[in-house]
């Protein structure tokens, strides 16, 4: 859903000829998804998936998401980000239940309201985790099962729901929009029955991907219309074919695809070679509403939500390599944890690495930057021993402390050790520290500490002793 250089979301001025969606006909598979109840769980994978996360937004109605699975998106960008999240979009992003939550139902609702002054707010959620791709030779799919917001005419103007994701170095940097991609899965403005795919990557203006509308397609709703029913959006990501490509999904069918030989090759691979995390929002104005009638206005009615039944992203196998799946607990302490395997983090980014064994490593890690490692087995005999496996081509006089945190990123280190310019940034060695004793499972949060705003670290992976 992006709009301007360095900020993602979406789709912006594209695509206006609506007369050519009518020429798809998805009818059998709409019809088959409109009889499925509102509070459907998540579909069993089919044979050759597995399923690495899910939320069928179970709870209690007027409760909040699960914040182990989700962060809130609030205000009206990110730290340090364009404003209007580089969309011109109008709404204040907020955490209240008002905006975001649970209706006891199985469905998570993000509502967009407006005040007595004509102020708007509503809600945007995104996943802890940003790791989501496939492995080498492997595919993901994301999915997601949902209601676009049932108003349409003029009392839709201005509302832009959306299912999307973006590359994970975008997550503390908010300046490298398009380089690092953005999948957008479900985009729908001023309740058009409408759903429009696009792939962003490359340069803004213009470039490569054609930039800010990027590579996109659209088709209708059929059966019921996007707003007056529940259908199911979703993208698989596939490294198993030949040519890598991505394909977006209506009700289980392919109607849009983008494949790698479209752009040049380092386009690809600065989009690609990364995780992801899934957002899902309901903006309100924008470039994207624009190019269709406007933003909201005094006809424009509040309280319609989106309906969401569920979130899931499935993997399927492939002939390995890849980023190492975060595991959902019960990491050994005593075997090497991948540092590109973290639950969640903040400023670093997956990259390929040279290091004895090949896989990827961690990079772009400055000070304040962070990773989450979930479930880390110490036992019941004492660990005091931590150790790093770390790279530098800091410039002279950049240095800092990887240190390792338990249960929380604020909680006081158990184990550091300071690192300069190792010879490069793929120039390998291994920095043992001693360790405050350490049993039982905790949450590891690796910390990087500097004097300096410059990157000054990459970790390839970590351990402990005894």
């Amino acid at each position: 859903m992006s709009e301007t250089s360095g900020t993602p979301r979406g789709g912006s001025v594209r695509r206006v000829l609506i007369a050519v969606l009518g020429t798809l006909s998805l009818a059998a598979a709409a019809a088959t998804a409109a009889t499925l109840p509102a509070n459907a769980s998540a579909p069993t994978p089919p044979a050759g998936w597995s399923q690495v996360f899910v939320d069928d937004f179970t709870g209690t109605a007027g409760s909040g998401v699960n914040t182990t699975n989700w962060q809130y998106t609030t205000g009206t960008s990110y730290p340090g980000g364009p404003a209007n999240f580089g969309t011109g979009e109008v709404e204040t992003m907020t955490s209240s239940t008002s905006n975001v939550a649970l209706d006891g139902n199985g469905n998570l609702l993000i509502t967009p309201r407006r005040d007595a002054s004509g102020n708007w707010t509503s809600g945007r959620i995104e996943t802890r985790r940003t790791d989501f791709q496939p492995a080498a030779g492997g595919k993901l799919r994301i999915e997601s099962r949902m209601q676009l917001p049932n108003v349409t005419g003029a009392a839709a103007k201005g509302y832009w729901p959306a299912f999307w994701a973006l590359g994970a170095p975008y997550r503390g940097n908010y300046q490298n929009w398009p380089a690092v991609g953005e999948l957008d899965i479900m985009e729908n403005v001023q309740g058009l029955n409408t759903e429009w795919a696009t792939m962003h990557c490359g340069t803004n203006p213009g470039g490569p991907c054609n930039e800010t509308s990027g590579i996109g397609g659209n088709t209708p709703c059929t059966g019921t219309t996007c707003q007056a029913g529940f259908h199911t959006y979703a993208m698989e990501w596939d490294r198993s074919t030949s040519t890598e490509e991505v394909r977006f999904y209506l009700d289980g069918l392919n109607f849009h695809t983008v494949r790698a030989n479209q752009v040049d090759a380092t386009t690809w691979a600065n989009a690609t070679n990364h995780g992801y995390f899934i957002i899902l929002n309901v903006a309100m104005g924008g470039g994207f509403p624009g190019a269709f009638g406007g933003g909201p206005d005094s006809g424009t009615e509040p309280g319609h939500p989106l309906v969401v039944d569920y979130v899931q992203v499935l993997q399927s196998a492939g002939g390995g390599g890849g980023t190492t799946p975060p595991p959902t607990g019960n990491r050994d302490a005593y075997s090497a944890i991948q540092a590109e395997s973290y639950d969640s983090q903040s400023g670093v980014v997956s990259e390929t690495t040279t290091d004895t064994g090949g896989g990827q490593d961690i990079g772009t890690i400055a000070n304040g930057d962070y990773a989450l490692y979930k479930g880390v087995n110490f036992g019941s005999s004492a660990a005091t021993q931590f150790r790093g496996r770390v790279a530098s081509g800091a410039a002279g006089g950049v240095s800092g402390l990887v240190e390792v945190r338990l249960d929380s990123r604020t909680s006081t280190p158990v184990a550091s050790f300071a690192l300069a310019n190792t010879g490069g940034w793929q120039s390998w060695r291994t920095v043992p520290a001693n360790m405050s004793s350490v049993t039982g499972t905790h949450d590891v949060y690796l910390t990087f500490t500097s004097g300096q705003p410059a990157d000054f670290v990459n970790v390839n992976w970590f351990d402990f002793g005894h």
